[in-house]
């Protein structure tokens, strides 16, 4: 162990007698361990963002949304171009269509049908302008949404249409800044909604928002009969909806509400969103399939609607950023590499330097596997300690690119034992060969040597 001990001693006091090589010897492998390990972070974020993602959107769920009137009017013209057809007749979407996707298709397991109107939600002379969402409790349990305080709408409510709502946090903290929401009144249009629940906070990106999920931080839910009952059903014809105008009229009394801009459908669609989750992911297709069947016979063959898969593009998304953390990850791999041979070459002119060296230590006893390991001893903790201040640099880089680009990086520990294992690996592999052509110098030759 001694003697060990001793060859260990032998080659860091040559690595610190010439600390400017070490340190120009160490930098591949700095800079390459430092890669790696801020391209993994990169990943590991990206792979993050998509399950929260996946999460937000829920699990095994199809979005059906309306087009807008500038969408099939271009579908119309494109279809009808050369021809003289008769315009079909389609109710839009509707809360039967909803019913007949739960009731007819066995891969469905639930169905969230949602209509969406913009008003300003009022309480003791503060405004905020807000989201009325009308929604079942199917809604809360596809888009895994908790709340913070309350609780979700009763039977009774949902059959009745009772002015109960559920708010979000940002209206919670606009409307009730400095008192419990609970069981108090907020004014959406003219109609005053109870509150029975706050909802927890949720952060939304764009990406999202384009996939139909909405950022319910500024919603107002209530029960989706309330919605229709008290406030307006698209799907039905009157003399003030044939004129254009917003108001309906519900017991007698005037329910005002904001133009229909922006609420998601628009036009005759009753509903603006209907959310239907699979049993299993591998009935996503086929069961867009059998719901595209059954709305084109239910739309008179009018395809005014677009269906949505979420999870399978944000699964494919995650397969083409896999790809590219891949390829940065090689590229960062190739570093190490190029790190790796310049240990090699600054060893060999390291032995190259000191064969006389060599040659008094083999005339004092020194074996072959003596200097093996002594060079190897050099080689190993020159890359060991540039995996270390790689590790610390590739750290402070992951941070850096979340600071200033906004990129989610998460440095895990499992990127950081990979690249040191490489690191150290590499010093031991490219470290061997001038550790062997060292042993093999003939001792009286070494001692010649000026």
């Amino acid at each position: 162990m001694e003697r060990y001990i001793q060859i260990i001693t032998i080659a860091l006091e040559a690595v610190f007698n010439n600390k400017f090589r070490s340190i120009l010897t160490a930098l591949g492998i700095i800079f390459g361990v430092a890669a790696v390990i801020a391209m993994m972070a990169i990943g590991n974020g990206a792979r993050m963002e998509i399950l929260d993602q996946i999460k937000l959107v829920g699990v095994n769920n199809i979005v059906i949304l309306p087009l807008s009137d500038a969408s099939k009017s271009q579908q119309e013209n494109e279809e009808d171009e050369g021809k003289t057809l008769k315009k079909k007749y389609s109710p839009g979407l509707t809360l039967k269509d909803a019913d007949n996707i739960v009731n007819n298709i066995p891969t469905v397991e639930k169905v969230s049908p949602e209509v969406i109107y913009k008003t300003l939600a009022v309480r003791s002379g503060k405004k905020f302008s807000v989201d009325l969402s009308g929604v079942t409790k199917a809604f809360f349990e596809l888009f895994n949404q908790t709340l913070q305080e309350g609780r979700i709408f009763s039977r009774w409510q949902m059959d009745r249409g009772d002015p109960v709502c559920i708010i979000g946090p940002e209206v919670a903290a606009k409307l009730f800044p400095k008192e419990n929401p609970i069981g108090k009144s907020l004014k959406c249009g003219n109609i005053w909604l109870k509150v029975v629940g706050v909802l927890e906070g949720v952060k939304v990106n764009e990406q999202a928002e384009e996939m139909g999920i909405s950022d319910y931080n500024r919603n107002v839910f209530t029960p989706i009969k309330t919605v229709l009952l008290r406030y307006k059903d698209r799907s039905l014809v009157n003399q003030l909806s044939l004129g254009g105008g917003s108001q309906v009229f519900y017991s007698g009394r005037s329910m005002m509400i904001m133009d229909d801009e922006g609420a998601g459908g628009g036009g005759g669609n009753q509903l603006d969103k209907i959310v239907v989750q699979v049993t299993e992911t591998e009935h996503l297709s086929s069961t867009a399939e059998v719901i595209r069947k059954i709305l084109n016979r239910r739309h008179q063959g009018v395809e005014d609607y677009e269906i949505k898969i979420p999870e399978l593009l944000l699964k494919q998304e995650q397969k083409t950023k896999d790809i590219f953390n891949i390829v940065l990850g090689a590229i960062a791999g190739i570093s190490l590499i190029v790190g790796g041979i310049g240990i090699m070459n600054i060893m060999l002119a390291s032995v190259m330097e000191r064969i006389r060296e060599i040659g008094v230590r083999r005339a004092t006893g020194a074996t072959r596997n003596d200097i093996v390991l002594q060079f190897l001893a050099e080689a190993t903790f020159i890359s060991i300690t540039g995996g270390f201040i790689g590790i610390l640099l590739g750290v402070i880089m992951a941070k850096v690119i979340t600071t200033t680009t906004g990129i989610l990086t998460i440095v895990s520990f499992p990127s950081i034992l990979v690249s040191f294992g490489v690191a150290a690996s590499v010093g031991i592999i490219f470290g061997y060969l001038p550790a062997k052509q060292a042993s093999e110098k003939d001792p009286v030759d070494s001692l010649r040597h000026d």
